[in-house]
C-alpha cells in the first residue's frame, strides 16, 4: 500500500529519512511535491507511522490514483474505491481539503462536491440507505489533482500530529513540535551534545530533544483517526506501542536546558516537560518498566547574562519574531543583541529560526547555511551557524 505523510515545506528530506530509518521505501514521485512525502508501507505502517514519525503532521493512506478531466470520470474514480471496508455505518466523511493544479477540474468547490457524493453514493448502494446516519466518529478525505491526476487519501491521524499531547499551555507564539523536531535533525543534533534553548517559551525544542534523546516515540500519548476505521488492528497496534516502548532507553545521558526571560514561561516550559515525561513513564510500564526519564532543566534568565556550561554545545532558539510578539523593529533590536551569544558561548553550534528577512544583518553574522521552512501560514528561514563547533555531531549512540 501507498501511504503519504506531510510535513512542513523544506522538511521532506528529514521526513524522508525517518520514514527510510522505520523501514519503509519512499515512492519515486519525479520532482516531489512541496510538503509531501510518500512511501510504500505494510499494515504496520498505518499505526506505526502515525506513532513514531517526529517530523510529520499527517499519515495519509492512499486509496485511489486515476485520470479525470471531467466530473464524470471523477465520480466513477472515487466511486470504484471499496469505501466499506474501511467506514462503519455511522461514519461522518468530510472531504476537509482540495487542491487542484494545472487541471481541467479547477473548482475546488465542484471537486469536493462530487467526491463526497461519490463516497456516500457508493456506500448507500451497498448498505441499501438512503441517507448516512452521520452519528458516529469523523473520517477525512483528502483530493489533490494535478496535471489532471488524481490522488484521493484517507486520513490516518485526524488531530494533527504536532499535537503530541503533552503540551497543555503554548504560550503567545509557540514553535510546532514536528518543525521542532526538524530543526534538530537539520542542526544533525546528538544526545550527547548539551542542548540549550535561551528563548524556551514553552519548552517545545528542549521537549522534542527529550523524547528524540531517550528515543520515546513522539505518539504515545495520543490517539489516531485510524482507530476509528474498520481496518483498525487493536491487538496488532497494541504489539506495536509494546515494540516501540521496549525502544525507550531511560540510562542514556541528555544534557537539556533552557532559559527565558519571562518566568510564566520557564514555569510552562517545566509542566510541558513534565507532561512529555508522565507519557513516557506510561510508556516503559507498557514492558514493565517503572524507570524515569530526566526532565530538561529550565531556569528564568536573559540570554544577555548566560555563558556557557560546557566547552561546545548547541544553542537552539525560536526568538521572537515580531508577527505576534512585539513588533519587527523590537525583534532587530534583540537580534542585534543576540550577537554577543556568539561570545557567551564560544565553540557552540547555533541554529535560530524567524521570519524576520533582516536576521543576519541584525545580528551581524551571516549563516554557514540557511532552509527556508514553511509551517502552517508562516514562512520562516532557519539560520545554522555550523562551523563554530563539532560539539553537534557527536555520536547518539
Amino acid at each position: 500500500m501507498t501511504l503519504t505523510a506531510l510535513c512542513a515545506i523544506g522538511a521532506e528530506k528529514i521526513l524522508g529519512n525517518e520514514i527510510k530509518q522505520l523501514g519503509y521505501t519512499l515512492k519515486d514521485t519525479g520532482a516531489g511535491t512541496p510538503g509531501r512525502v510518500a512511501f510504500n508501507a505494510d499494515e504496520d505502517a498505518l499505526f506505526r507511522a502515525n506513532l513514531c514519525l517526529r517530523t510529520a503532521d499527517r499519515v495519509y493512506l492512499q486509496l485511489a490514483s486515476f485520470r479525470a478531466e471531467d466530473f464524470g470520470a471523477l465520480f466513477d474514480g472515487v466511486y470504484a474505491v471499496n469505501w466499506q471496508d474501511f467506514f462503519k455505518k455511522d461514519v461522518k466523511v468530510v472531504v476537509d481539503k482540495v487542491r487542484t493544479r494545472g487541471s481541467k477540474l479547477s473548482s475546488e468547490h465542484s471537486v469536493q462536491g462530487i467526491v463526497h457524493k461519490a463516497i456516500y453514493t457508493k456506500l448507500g448502494d451497498l448498505w441499501h440507505i438512503r441517507t448516512m446516519p452521520e452519528t458516529g466518529a469523523e473520517s477525512d478525505v483528502r483530493v489533490y489533482i494535478e496535471n489532471d491526476a488524481v490522488t484521493v487519501l484517507l486520513d490516518l491521524s485526524g488531530v494533527p500530529l504536532h499535537r503530541r499531547g503533552y503540551r497543555t499551555d503554548g504560550g503567545t507564539a509557540p514553535i510546532r513540535e514536528t518543525l521542532a523536531a526538524a530543526l534538530l535533525q537539520l542542526m544533525c543534533w546528538r544526545r550527547k551534545t548539551p542542548l540549550h534553548d535561551a528563548f524556551c517559551g514553552s519548552g517545545t525544542i528542549a521537549c522534542e530533544a527529550m523524547l528524540y534523546a531517550y528515543n520515546v516515540a513522539p505518539g504515545f500519548g495520543r490517539r489516531f483517526a485510524l482507530e476509528n476505521l474498520s481496518i483498525y488492528d487493536a491487538a496488532r497496534a497494541a504489539e506495536i506501542r509494546r515494540q516501540e516502548a521496549a525502544k525507550i532507553r531511560p540510562d542514556c545521558e541528555a544534557r537539556i536546558t533552557g532559559t527565558d526571560v519571562d518566568g510564566a514561561a520557564v514555569e510552562r516550559s517545566r509542566a510541558n516537560a513534565e507532561h512529555a515525561g508522565v507519557t513516557a513513564g506510561r510508556a516503559l510500564q507498557i514492558v514493565g518498566s517503572d524507570a524515569r526519564i530526566r526532565r530538561p532543566d529550565f531556569e528564568q534568565a536573559d540570554f544577555r547574562e548566560l555563558a556557557a556550561p560546557y566547552e561546545s554545545g548547541l544553542l537552539l532558539g525560536n526568538p521572537p519574531y515580531g508577527e505576534r510578539l512585539g513588533d519587527a523593529a523590537q525583534a532587530e533590536a534583540l537580534y542585534r543583541d543576540m550577537a554577543m551569544l556568539f561570545q557567551s558561548f564560544p565553540g557552540w553550534n547555533m541554529g535560530f529560526i524567524t521570519s524576520h528577512e533582516h536576521f543576519e544583518a541584525a545580528i551581524g553574522k551571516r549563516a554557514d547555511a540557511r532552509k527556508m521552512l514553511k509551517s502552517g501560514n508562516l514562512d520562516t528561514c532557519f539560520y545554522m551557524y555550523t562551523g563554530l563547533s563539532g560539539g553537534a555531531h557527536g555520536d547518539r549512540s
